[in-house]
């Protein structure tokens, strides 16, 4: 059996990035950057207005000397012919290019008017220092500059620099397409009547969601009976995409067919079972280079695995350089029980307290609770040579809900 370490750095080591495609700079958000944007021009571009107020020149700005407000540039205008003469002001407006002569903008506020027949003339209250308010070509980005190198996750921030470069398309790594197939002749599909003795399909539906909220694109492919007939045209239906996930059937029930079907239509069995708990029956294997994972059909073990096995492979595929959650650490409000030779995903309530998380159970542990999951902001992670755990220790988890980061 793989530990649990050993298994996702399999995993990792044999899935690739997708290959790049060019996007609309909106449809690129959160998603990675797959080249080097170089900035074509300055930002600024010209040298331009920081405040609404009046060009000067700093020379001419001794306290309360009359200016004679010469001209108005007001933004989207032009400085071109357009010069502050010495003891006149040119009133200007914020992002308004910086006539020649000028060396600093005067607020309106620091201004005062006053009045003489047939002009114009303001005083200045407050003397300015040179440059004052005076946002210079190239002061934000050079251009020639690299603003984002590949490999950056596109945040809002990158959408408005990629805009104020002028683009409209970028290149970012491709979504993988990944098939989802459910495996049982106890299964049907939620909607229909439930006869008795059989279960709802969650497993499809579930990891679907899992999959699009981790970025990639998900394809549920239906339910495969138990019948290697039955299985063998929906496996190999979901091969043709880039990744397969099939849930149930990878166990050693007589009626468990997957890995012997997937392995007759040429997946190659990178491993099978894991020291961990929930999840120790999964498998993982590779198809012409394109990821197959066979995750247990029990609900919570299915999204446990894929928590901790796939999501980190479809981060990587899709270009991310942190696939991996980090681990941060809570403290135990109540004992904690488990068998030793597995690492074990309990999971937990977390609450934060004076900036400490505090961790308590979250219900019954067995992997048929999955209202265990629902209330779940976390996955304790328990070691595979402990067996118990005390109130007030310290304990690594696994964050599952992005409001306690």
């Amino acid at each position: 059996m793989l530990s649990f370490e050993d298994a996702r750095q399999t995993i990792l080591s044999n899935v690739n990035c997708m290959e790049a495609e060019a996007v609309e700079i909106l449809d690129a958000l959160g998603r990675v950057i797959a080249e080097d944007v170089i900035a074509p021009i300055d930002l600024p571009s010209f040298d331009n207005s920081a405040m609404d107020g009046y060009a000067v020149r700093v020379s001419d700005c001794n306290r309360f000397a009359p200016l004679i407000v010469s001209g108005y540039i007001p933004a989207g205008g032009t400085a071109v012919a357009t010069e502050v003469l010495p003891g006149n002001a040119i009133r200007i407006m914020t992002g308004a290019p910086v006539p020649s002569g000028c060396d600093a903008i005067v607020p309106l506020e620091d201004v005062e008017e006053v009045q003489e027949a047939g002009k114009e003339i303001w005083v200045v209250k407050t003397a300015p220092r040179s440059g004052q308010h005076i946002r210079r070509a190239g002061e934000d980005v050079k251009r020639g500059e690299t603003v984002l190198p590949a490999g950056a996750l596109i945040r809002v921030p990158a959408v408005s620099v990629l805009a104020s470069l002028g683009r409209t398309q970028v290149q970012v790594y491709r979504k993988p397409v990944v098939a989802i197939l459910a495996t049982g002749d106890e299964l049907v599909e939620p909607g229909q009547a439930l006869p008795e003795g059989k279960l709802y399909n969650s497993n499809s539906v579930a990891l679907a969601a899992a999959v699009r909220e981790a970025g990639a694109e998900a394809i549920i492919l239906g339910i495969a009976r138990d019948d290697r007939e039955h299985l063998r045209p929906m496996i190999a239906s979901g091969l043709t995409a880039d990744v397969l996930i099939t849930a149930a059937g990878v166990s050693v029930g007589d009626r468990d067919f997957v890995r012997d079907v997937l392995e007759e239509l040429g997946v190659i069995q990178l491993f099978w079972k894991v020291d961990m708990k929930p999840g120790k029956s999964m498998a993982f294997g590779t198809c012409g280079g394109k990821p197959v994972f066979s995750l247990p059909g029990n609900p919570v073990s299915a999204m446990i695995t894929f928590e901790e096995m796939v999501r980190p492979a479809l981060l990587k595929m899709m270009g991310h350089r942190k696939v991996v959650k980090s681990l941060v650490t809570a403290t135990l409000q109540e004992e904690m029980r488990k068998k030793s030779g597995r690492v074990f995903f309990s999971r937990v309530r977390l609450e934060r307290v004076n900036d400490k998380l505090l961790a308590w159970n979250a219900g019954n542990q067995e992997t048929g609770f999955v209202q265990t999951l629902l209330h779940a902001d976390a996955l304790a992670v328990l070691p595979a040579d402990r067996v118990s755990f005390s109130a007030g220790e310290e304990i690594d988890v696994h964050l599952l809900s992005s409001l306690l980061e």
